[in-house]
């Protein structure tokens, strides 16, 4: 099994999506959406700009 994402509907009736990895274990969860296709929109931005972003290291 490779990492998915899953969108969601959460108890307020807005649209969530988590990023899960290959072992099941959530490594993202996302801000609350009014509209399915926010949140899809949101799922589109990180999988066309997560491979190129820098990391800041504020350690």
């Amino acid at each position: 099994m490779t990492a998915k994402f899953e969108l969601f509907k959460d108890t307020a009736g807005q649209f969530r999506f988590h990023l899960k990895a290959a072992n099941g274990e959530i490594i993202a969860a996302s801000q609350s959406y009014t509209s399915k296709a926010a949140a899809q929109n949101g799922i589109e931005s990180i999988t066309s700009n997560a491979a190129t972003a820098p990391t800041d290291d504020l350690t």
